[in-house]
C-alpha cells in the first residue's frame, strides 16, 4: 500500500503536475473568450474552469477527462442573460446539475450515446458560426446583434465603417493563430491562443493602440448570490432542462472520445453525470458559468502526458490561484484580440474531417438542418430539428425493402423481396407487384425479418389476383415463416426475428 501511494505521488509530479500547467494556459485565454460570447461577467469563466477542474475533476466518473465552460453552450447562456438577468442564469446553472445528479443516479448516462454524431457535429458547428458572427463586429469596432441573422445583415455596415487599431488587433490575433503552430516546437510549445493574446496585448501597449481593454466587473471579490427568475417558470424549467442535457451529452460524449485515447481506466458515464451534476451546482451558486466536459482540453491533457484525474484537479487550481492574485493582468487584454480568438474557435468548430465522416454515412441531411436551425432559429430548435431528421432517416433505413425481379430463361419471373415490410413500404412493393404481367408463374422469395399486417394484405391481395387471371405464385420464405404464419390466422411475432445462424464455413475469410 505504501509503494503504491509513492508511485501515485510519483505520477503526479512526473506526469500530471506538468500536464495540468499546459492545460491551464490553454484554459485561461479560452475561458474567457466563452464568458464574453455567452455576455457573462468575465470572471464567471474563470470560475467555470476552476470549478470544472476541482469538483467535476475530483467526483466525475473520467480519470483523464477535463471539465469547464464550452462554446456549445454560449448561445442558451447568452438567451437567458438577455431574458432573465445574470444572476438569475445562475440559479438556472444550479437547477441544471441538480437534474444532471438525479440522471445519474437513475442511470441515464447511457442514453447520451445515441444522439446521432451528425447532430452533435451540426450543433457545434452552427453554435461556431453564431460565434464568429457576432464577435466579428466586435474586431471590426462594433456590438453584435442579439441573433446570427442580424449580425449578417448588419456586417457589410461595419465593414465599411470599421475602426484601423481595433481590427489591426484582431488581424494581428489571428495571424498568429494560424503561424503559431508552425514554429519550432520550442516556442510552439507555448499554447497558441495564449501566445495569441500576449502578442496582441503587448504590441497594442508599445504602440499605444486605441483598443478597448477587457472589464474586470463581476469579478470573483464582488460575489452577489444567484435570484429567483422572473417570469413563467415553466421556461426556466426547460431552460434549465436544456442545459442539463446539453452538457451532459457532451460530457459523455467527450468521455467515450477520450477514452479511445489512452491506456487508463475506462470512465463511469453515470458518476461522471453526477460529478458534472455538482459542479455545475457549485459554479452556479459562485457565480459561474456551466460547466461541461471539453473535448480540446481534454485532448490537451492527454497530449501533455497526464495519467490520473490529479492533472484536471491541479489545473483548476492553477485557474483558481490565477483569478485570485492575478487577475489584474487580464485588463491588459484588448477586448478586439479576444473576440479574434473566438472568430478563430467558431470557424474552427467546422471541421471537414466531420463533413467527411457524416458524408460517409449519409448524413449530411441531417448535419446542414442541425447547422442551419441552430445558425437562423436557435440552439434547440436546431438540435430537435436535427434529431428529428435523424430518426426519420433511420426510420425509412430500418423499413426500408428492396425487390429485385430477374426473368429465368424458362420464362417464369424470379422476385426477390429483402428488408422489413411495414406499412411503409407497402406503396413501393404494390407498385412493383403490380407491374408483373399477368398469367406468368412467378417464384416470390420473401427474405424479411418482419411483416406487418399491411404488408401481408398488399402480397396476399395481389397473389389471389394474379392466380385469379390464370398465373401462378410459389412464395419461398428465406428468413422466417412471416406470410405462412400470417395466412394460416396464427398469431405475428411483435418485433423482428433475428438472423438465422450461418455455419462458419460460410462466412467471409475476412471476418474470421
Amino acid at each position: 500500500m505504501k509503494m503504491d501511494t509513492e508511485s501515485s505521488v510519483l505520477n503526479t509530479f512526473r506526469y500530471d503536475l506538468p500536464a495540468s500547467l499546459v492545460v491551464f494556459l490553454v484554459a485561461v485565454p479560452l475561458s474567457l473568450g466563452i464568458a464574453m460570447a455567452a455576455g457573462a461577467p468575465l470572471a464567471a469563466g474563470l470560475i467555470a474552469a476552476a470549478t470544472g477542474g476541482i469538483v467535476a475533476g475530483r467526483l466525475g466518473g473520467s480519470p483523464i477527462q477535463v471539465s469547464g465552460p464550452t462554446a456549445s453552450l454560449t448561445v442558451v447562456i447568452a438567451g437567458l442573460i438577455h431574458t432573465y438577468g445574470w444572476r438569475a442564469t445562475c440559479l438556472i446553472t444550479i437547477l441544471a446539475g441538480a437534474i444532471q445528479v438525479l440522471l445519474g443516479l437513475l442511470k441515464a448516462a447511457r442514453a447520451a450515446l445515441a444522439v446521432s454524431p451528425a447532430v452533435a457535429h451540426g450543433m457545434l458547428a452552427g453554435v461556431g458560426i453564431v460565434i464568429a458572427l457576432a464577435q466579428l463586429h466586435v474586431v471590426l469596432g462594433g456590438s453584435p446583434e442579439h441573433s446570427a441573422l442580424a449580425n449578417l445583415i448588419q456586417l457589410p455596415g461595419q465593414i465599411v465603417g470599421m475602426h484601423g487599431h481595433k481590427v489591426m488587433v484582431g488581424v494581428l490575433t489571428v495571424v498568429v493563430l494560424l503561424v503559431w503552430e508552425r514554429l519550432p516546437r520550442r516556442v510552439s510549445a507555448v499554447p497558441a491562443p495564449l501566445a495569441a493574446l500576449f502578442v496582441a496585448a503587448g504590441t497594442a501597449w508599445l504602440l499605444s493602440w486605441d483598443v478597448t481593454r477587457i472589464d474586470l466587473s463581476g469579478a470573483i471579490a464582488t460575489w452577489a448570490p444567484p435570484q429567483l427568475p422572473q417570469g413563467d417558470w415553466h421556461h426556466v424549467a426547460g431552460a434549465a432542462l436544456l442545459i442539463a442535457l446539453l452538457a451532459g451529452a457532451e460530457s459523455l460524449l467527450c468521455c467515450t472520445a477520450t477514452d479511445g485515447m489512452h491506456n487508463g481506466r475506462r470512465a463511469d458515464l453515470d458518476r461522471e453525470l453526477c460529478g458534472q451534476g455538482v459542479a455545475n451546482m457549485v459554479s452556479g451558486v459562485l457565480g459561474g458559468l456551466p460547466v461541461a466536459g471539453v473535448i480540446v482540453r481534454s485532448t490537451t491533457n492527454i497530449r501533455a502526458g497526464a495519467r490520473s484525474r490529479s492533472s484536471a484537479i491541479l489545473h483548476g487550481v492553477w485557474v483558481l490561484f490565477f483569478a485570485l492574485c492575478l487577475g489584474g493582468t487580464i485588463k491588459l487584454i484588448p477586448i478586439e484580440a479576444l473576440a479574434a480568438l473566438l472568430v478563430f474557435i467558431g470557424i474552427r468548430t467546422i471541421s471537414l474531417g466531420n463533413v467527411r465522416k457524416v458524408h460517409g454515412h449519409h448524413e449530411v441531411p441531417v448535419y446542414l438542418v442541425t447547422m442551419t436551425g441552430v445558425v437562423l432559429v436557435g440552439l434547440a430548435e436546431g438540435v430537435l430539428a436535427g434529431l428529428a431528421l435523424a430518426a426519420l432517416l433511420a426510420l425509412r433505413r430500418l423499413t426500408r425493402v428492396t425487390i429485385d425481379k430477374r426473368e429465368e430463361p424458362d420464362g417464369r419471373l424470379h422476385v426477390t423481396v429483402s428488408g422489413s415490410l411495414t406499412f411503409l413500404g407497402v406503396p413501393h412493393l404494390t407498385q412493383e407487384l403490380r407491374a408483373i404481367p399477368t398469367g406468368i408463374t412467378v417464384d416470390l422469395d420473401l427474405n424479411i425479418d418482419f411483416m406487418d399486417n399491411a404488408a401481408f394484405e398488399a402480397i396476399h391481395s395481389w397473389r389471389l389476383d394474379h392466380e385469379r387471371l390464370g398465373g401462378t405464385v410459389a412464395i419461398d420464405e428465406l428468413h422466417d415463416q412471416w406470410y405462412t404464419m400470417a395466412a394460416g390466422g396464427a398469431r405475428m411475432a411483435p418485433a423482428k426475428s433475428p438472423p438465422k445462424p450461418a455455419g462458419r464455413w460460410w462466412l467471409p475469410w475476412t471476418h474470421r
